[in-house]
C-alpha cells in the first residue's frame, strides 16, 4: 500500500527542505505561537518562555493542564499567555489552545527544559519552504543523559512499528518539538487525549497527506528539581496499542489483514489438534471442529474485507489530491 508521508534522508535533508517549492516566504516571528502545554512546571517554565523570548518569539501561550504548583503565575509573570484547559491529558490540551490562537504557524514544545529555545528557526525554516509539519529529532544531538537504556529502546521499538505499520520514516514520532500550520492542523482528526497526541498527529499527517520533514534539534536531560509525568511501560503500551488501532482508517490491509492471519492461525491450530485426537484416539471434537471452521472463515473474511477497505483509501486519497490540486490552481489563477 502506498502511503502520502514523506520519508526524510537526513543527509540530504537540507537540500530537500530547499527544495520543496519554488515559492519561499519568510515567517515573521510575529507570525509564529509557542504552545506550551505544562503540568506541574514551575521548575522550568520561566526558563523556557525567556529563552524563546530571546530568540525572537514573543507571542507564548502556555496550556495548563491543572497544576498544583507555581506553574501558571510565573507563566504570566514572564510575559506568557495562560489558558487553564477544561479536560484532562495533553492531546486534549493541544486541541482547545488552537481554538485561540489567531497567527497562522505554530510552534509547540513542552515545558520541561529538554529542548532548546535556540532551534526554533530551524524548526520554522521549513513551513517556509512549502512543509507544513516539521518533526524534531532528539536523536541527533541528546544529551547521555538524558534517556534511559528502557526509553531509548522503547521509542526504537515505537518508532520502527510506525515504520512498519504506516509506511513513513520520520525518525522521532514522540519528540515534544513540533512546528505546523494552523491550517494543517485542522486538516487532522485527533482524538487523542493523553501523551497519544504526538503518535496521532504522526499518523494523521501520513494519512492525509501533510508535507512532513525532520529536522535534528538538541535534547537535555530532565533538572534535577523537574519529575517527568511519563510512564515508560504503562505511556510505551498505550503509545504501541494506538499505533496499532490507528491503521484501522491508515492501513486496513495490516490492521484487518493481520487479525485475519491471527484468526486464521487459531483456526488452523484448533483444527490440527482435533485432527490429531482422531487419528491417535479416534475420539471426535465436534464442536471444536466447528469452532476451527469458523475461525478460519473470519480470517478470510477479515483479509478479503482489509484487501476492499485498502482500496477505497486508496480512492479517497487519489480523490483528494486531485481536489487539491484544483484547489491550488484556482488559488494561482
Amino acid at each position: 500500500m502506498q502511503h502520502d508521508g514523506t520519508r526524510v534522508d537526513h543527509s540530504e535533508q537540507s537540500k530537500e527542505v530547499l527544495a520543496m517549492t519554488d515559492q519561499t516566504r519568510d515567517i515573521s516571528t510575529d507570525e509564529v505561537c509557542v504552545l506550551i502545554p505544562t503540568l506541574d512546571e514551575a521548575a522550568t517554565i520561566g526558563d523556557v518562555i525567556d529563552g524563546f523570548h530571546q530568540q525572537g518569539y514573543t507571542t507564548v501561550v502556555v496550556v495548563d493542564g491543572g497544576s498544583t504548583d507555581e506553574t501558571r503565575s510565573i507563566a504570566r509573570d514572564r510575559g506568557a499567555e495562560v489558558i487553564v484547559q477544561s479536560g484532562d491529558g495533553k492531546g486534549q490540551a493541544v486541541r482547545e489552545a488552537l481554538e485561540y490562537i489567531t497567527v497562522p504557524y505554530v510552534l509547540m514544545v513542552d515545558g520541561d527544559g529538554t529542548y532548546d529555545p535556540a532551534d526554533a528557526d530551524a524548526m520554522v525554516e521549513p513551513l517556509s519552504n512549502g512543509y507544513d509539519h516539521v518533526i524534531g529529532n532528539r536523536f541527533a544531538d541528546m544529551d547521555d543523559d538524558a534517556m534511559t537504556s528502557l526509553n531509548r529502546f522503547g521509542n526504537s521499538l515505537i518508532n520502527r512499528s510506525f515504520r512498519f505499520i504506516h509506511g513513513a520514516d520520520h525518525t522521532d514520532i514522540l519528540s515534544g518539538y513540533r512546528a505546523f500550520t494552523v491550517d494543517s492542523f485542522e486538516r487532522l482528526s485527533l482524538t487523542a487525549d493523553g501523551f497519544t497526541i504526538e503518535t496521532e498527529l504522526a499518523v494523521e499527517c501520513v494519512k492525509n497527506g501533510i508535507k512532513t520533514t525532520v529536522v535534528p534539534v538538541s535534547y537535555s536531560a530532565r533538572p534535577d528539581h523537574s519529575e517527568t509525568n511519563l510512564h515508560p511501560i504503562t505511556d510505551g503500551a498505550t503509545i504501541i496499542l494506538a499505533l496499532y488501532t490507528l491503521a484501522k482508517t491508515n492501513n486496513p490491509l495490516f490492521y484487518f489483514g493481520s487479525l485475519g492471519v491471527a484468526g486464521i492461525l487459531s483456526g488452523s491450530a484448533i483444527a490440527g489438534y482435533v485432527l490429531w485426537q482422531w487419528i491417535q484416539f479416534q475420539q471426535g471434537h465436534e464442536i471444536l471442529a466447528i469452532v476451527s471452521a469458523a475461525a478460519i472463515l473470519l480470517g478470510v473474511q477479515l483479509i478479503m474485507f482489509g484487501v476492499l477497505s485498502d482500496m477505497l483509501v486508496t480512492l479517497h486519497r487519489e480523490q483528494r489530491r486531485r481536489l487539491e490540486q484544483i484547489a491550488r490552481d484556482r488559488r494561482e489563477e
